[in-house]
């Protein structure tokens, strides 16, 4: 009566098709997290793991780097402090977990 049939047809084609437009809608969301997870978050895993197992290792003799920009020499290893000689007959004690990079004892350096 005061639809016309074209619209009728042309909204029961819409209703039944919505479901894989909105799908197609939410494709370039789930493209983008995937190719984020890939690129960023699973390298930063690694990297953490591997820094993880260096802290856990570190023994004295090896040149390790604090998150406050310390370098220095290890002298002493206890359970979760780790004293660093910083300069000749200074030391400081150090909490393993602020430790941002650890170099083994004999390590080459970066520049060669």
């Amino acid at each position: 009566m005061l639809i016309s049939p074209a619209y009728a047809q042309s909204a029961t084609g819409a209703a039944s098709s919505g479901g894989f437009a909105g799908f197609l809608s939410l494709a370039p969301l789930f493209l983008v997290f995937i190719v984020f997870y890939f690129l960023m978050i699973r390298p930063q895993q690694s990297r953490m793991k591997a820094l993880q197992a260096a802290v856990a290792g570190v023994k004295k003799g090896d040149s390790v780097v604090t998150a406050g920009g310390l370098v220095g020499k290890v002298t002493r290893v206890e359970d979760t402090i780790v004293e660093v000689e910083i300069a000749p007959n200074v030391k400081v004690r150090v909490v393993k977990a602020t430790l941002a990079e650890v170099t083994p004892l004999g390590g080459k350096p970066a520049n060669d």
